[in-house]
């Protein structure tokens, strides 16, 4: 577990250490108290086997910053401190701590960047360190799930760091790494192309790019972008061996749990607005369908969405969800994955033995289904593998979940019955898999006892632990190891110091358990022992028996598989589950049409509707009848064809080489014209992969058609593409004069041409707004005497130029006739220059006349 939770509390008082030694007033358990002086911040410890470490920094609210940092190590699991700074790591201000999650001898810890940048690591769970300067600030740290040497580190200015050997040594991975959004992932092809570092890669403020690259082989060269499109932003998320990308365009979604090979997501609907629907996934995680609409969401501290949905630990198939109807929350259970829910039954008595008078189904158990995320308290609602069928939880009774009045619950048998244990909310830890339960009040409530239960919560003592009312922050355990050690830190008030209590309940557990201390225990649900397409049988500890389990526990004793029922299947992809339990086609989906691409004369596995529950193992029954059946490809008409470029863009530059993307389906032949005279076809599709390249020589919009077809009939896909060049001159030829109320005639030369890829803008004297074509030509009327200004734009490929010419209208003008010599074009050229130098002749003269 890599540490960096950090709690703060108000103090001023000198770093110093002080330790005292008590006994409970019952023999059960022995407790050692210890006085931290250096209070208000504090990186909670971390066990190893029998080292203890604790991060304390003094922070000076006048000051507005940290003034003193202490570490302290204990290796005697907390009766006795040693401060590590007055020795090793003088002038030195730490930051946070972090230990290898899998090799707990090494730590490593970041000094304050406000007063340098350095880590300080070490190997032998703290008894040296070593300490090595970095040139840039840490924001935080990715350790890899199995090489200990690996680690990721994100810098304060979205720079993504690697290094292989525990932190000594660093290099650049990536700049500009979105924050939070950066995995390893461990590739399941072989072990020379394993781990590489996933990274979701903000390009610009409005383009997210997703991107793989080998660790230490991440420069340009080396990365991977398997995705051309945008992505959101946050979606990036890698979970045992799944990727999750989200598109822009696909609906906001959140992954549940990845475990057991399949996919639980919540997915907001189009008609939702503050609930997500549940979707569970076949084995590869491709296709799913829905189990349970509505699902309750709420906003944790940190931001982030939670679904209220919890995987019951021990037993496959339960779930337990808070699902909104009209207005009102309330809880519901699974036992077979989402088939079937129903809600929870609720107590018969409360804690001091009178009846609830609580009635199914306007009345049930309504249960928080929060995860704490400080990782030293207990979730609102926790379970153990080791302790298969135990359910503790916070919640209430009535018509629907309330978040004010609520108690604690504890369930025996996988949440078909429910107890009441306390009216008000406590903090309850699994102590020896289950074998004694250990609560205490909630951190809001000072508190001088806790209460221990070793008959899964039927009966509590209550045991003091403290002379002085303590606030409890958290609790310290390691159910790896059998030292039945944990340790208690708080504090008394908001000014006090943090104090730890250490308690060693050992004596709870006086021996080694023997056969004659289990009992059988059947999972069922509701009466129905077959759970799962299994009748379970599990050997659970006698409640009240004083013995430990130990590692080699087993709990599972037999499985013996059932007969397949119609609830041992869920609805396949493309159906939905009707009230009368039987799987019938959505309606938008074809049966016709085969799940996964089919040629002909092939085979595939065509779907009755059904498919069994993932590790169900039910036999015989219906499973003959609703399993998959093999079918012959058959020959369909083309359907679905898609025709895009590959940068999903409408327009390109005269010249470049233009890639087309085809989606066939059922296609043997496909035609694609270019709109330009040219076209291609191809008969054997599996030649011509996804992309097609054309290479267009004149501008203009054409439109690209493709069309496929096969024996059973065809399918056609087109867009319109505009190739552009760059405009080089715009020439406006008008008349000098013309008579007010008739029209004349404008026009607009381009160079090059752009034959029907130009816009045009014509703005007439002072007007504001222009008068747009698509052609280059316009008339116009004039209706003011005098100079009137006309002004053209013309906007192609990018580029936008004008031209401007002042007309002359007149009420009245009489044009003449004007005779040139024969020979006067052949010596003259005709350009707009000896154009324009014989009509000044031409007007030169006439003035004269006139």
């Amino acid at each position: 577990m890599c540490v960096q939770h950090q709690l703060q509390f108000f103090s001023s008082l000198p770093p110093s250490l002080s330790l005292s030694l008590s006994l409970s007033p019952s023999p059960l358990i022995i407790i050692t108290s210890i006085r931290l002086l250096l209070a208000d911040l504090l990186t909670v410890c971390v066990f190893f086997f029998q080292v203890i470490l604790i991060l304390t920094k003094l922070f000076d609210f006048n000051l507005g910053t940290v003034t003193e940092s202490s570490l302290w190590r204990s290796v005697d699991f907390g009766t006795t401190y040693e401060k590590l700074t007055d020795k090793v790591m003088i002038r030195t201000m730490l930051s946070y701590l972090y230990v290898c999650p899998t090799n707990k001898r090494k730590i490593l810890i970041l000094s304050d960047p406000e007063v340098e940048s350095s880590l300080l690591i070490s190997s032998d769970e703290g008894a040296t360190f070593q300490k090595f300067n970095i040139n840039f600030y840490i924001m935080s740290l990715l350790f890899h799930p199995t090489q200990e040497n690996w680690i990721l580190a994100y810098s304060h200015d979205q720079r993504l760091y690697s290094s292989v050997d525990f932190g000594k040594k660093w290099i650049l991975v990536h700049e500009r790494v979105t924050p939070g959004r950066f995995y390893w992932y461990e590739s399941r092809r072989s072990c020379a192309q394993a781990y590489p570092v996933l990274i979701n890669l903000c390009v610009c403020l409005t383009e997210m790019q997703y991107i793989t690259c080998r660790a230490q082989k991440c420069s340009e060269e080396g990365r991977q972008y398997p995705f051309s499109g945008r992505i959101d932003t946050n979606s990036l998320v890698v979970q045992d061996q799944y990727i999750f990308l989200q598109l822009f365009s696909m609906q906001d979604m959140h992954i549940v749990s990845t475990d057991e090979g399949q996919v639980l997501a919540a997915v907001q609907e189009w008609n939702e607005n503050d609930t997500y629907s549940l979707y569970i996934s076949d084995t590869p995680g491709v296709y799913f369908t829905r189990s349970l609409p509505n699902l309750h969401t709420f906003r944790s501290l940190t931001g982030n969405l939670i679904v209220d949905v919890y995987k019951v630990a021990g037993v496959s198939g339960l779930i337990i969800a808070n699902k909104k109807e009209d207005s009102q929350m309330r809880t519901y259970i699974t036992y077979n994955k989402g088939q079937t829910w129903s809600l929870l039954q609720p107590p018969v008595k409360d804690t001091t033995g009178h009846d609830i008078n609580c009635n199914l189904p306007s009345c049930s158990l309504h249960l928080l289904l929060q995860m704490s995320e400080n990782p030293y308290t207990p979730d609102t609602i926790s379970t153990k593998h080791s302790a298969p069928g135990i359910i503790v939880a916070t919640g209430n009774i009535g018509p629907e979940l309330s978040f004010s009045n609520t108690g604690m619950f504890i369930s025996s048998d996988a949440g078909n019955t429910w107890r009441k244990i306390f009216e008000e909310e406590h903090g309850v830890w699994f102590l020896d898999h289950g074998g004694a339960l250990l609560a205490v009040t909630q951190s809001a409530v000072p508190t001088r006892h806790l209460w221990i239960s070793l008959d899964e919560g039927r009966k509590w003592d209550k045991l003091s632990f403290s002379s002085t009312p303590l606030f409890v922050d958290g609790v310290l355990m390691t159910p790896e190891t059998e030292n039945h050690i944990i340790t208690f830190f708080g504090h008394f008030n908001y000014h006090s110091d943090w104090q730890l209590i250490k308690i060693d309940y050992s004596s709870l557990f006086g021996r080694k358990c023997t056969d004659g201390d289990f009992q059988t225990w059947h999972l069922h649900n509701k009466g129905e022992v077959c759970v799962m397409g299994e009748r379970q049988v599990y050997m659970k500890r006698k409640p009240g028996t004083r013995c430990t389990l130990g590692r080699e526990y087993s709990r599972v004793v037999s499985a013996e598989p059932c007969i397949c029922t119609l609830y041992d299947f869920e609805c396949d992809y493309g159906f939905e589950r009707q009230a009368s339990g039987k799987c019938a086609p959505a309606f938008w989906y074809n049966v016709n049409l085969p799940a996964h691409t089919c040629s002909h004369g092939q085979h595939y596995r065509n779907s009755t509707g059904y498919r069994q529950v993932l590790l169900n193992n039910c036999r015989e029954g219906l499973k003959d009848t609703l399993s998959p059946k093999m079918q012959q490809c058959k020959p369909i008409a083309p359907n679905g064809l898609q025709l895009s470029t590959i940068n999903s863009q409408l327009t390109a530059v005269l010249g470049t080489n233009i890639t087309f993307r085809v989606a066939l389906q059922n296609v043997s032949h496909l035609h694609v014209d270019f709109g330009d005279g040219i076209s291609v076809s191809y008969s054997n599709i599996s030649r011509l992969g996804d992309s097609i390249t054309h290479m267009y020589r004149v501008a203009g919009i054409f439109r690209v058609t493709a069309r496929a077809q096969n024996s059973q009939g065809s399918d056609s896909s087109f867009l319109y593409l505009h190739i552009t060049s760059p405009v080089e001159r715009i020439f406006l030829s008008a008349p000098v004069v013309v008579i007010r109320g008739n029209e004349a005639n404008l026009t607009a030369v381009l160079w090059p041409s752009q034959p029907r890829t130009a816009t045009f803008y014509w703005w007439f004297s002072n007007s504001t707004e222009p008068l747009i074509t698509l052609e280059g030509s316009i008339s116009y009327t004039f209706t003011r005497e005098g100079p009137n200004s006309v002004t053209v734009q013309v906007s192609t490929g990018g580029t936008v130029l004008q031209d401007v010419k002042i007309i002359t209208v007149k009420d009245f003008f009489r044009s003449l006739l004007l005779s040139f010599s024969p020979n006067l074009e052949e010596h003259n050229p005709s350009i707009a220059e000896w154009r324009q130098d014989v009509g000044r002749v031409v007007r030169a003269t006439l003035s004269q006349v006139y």
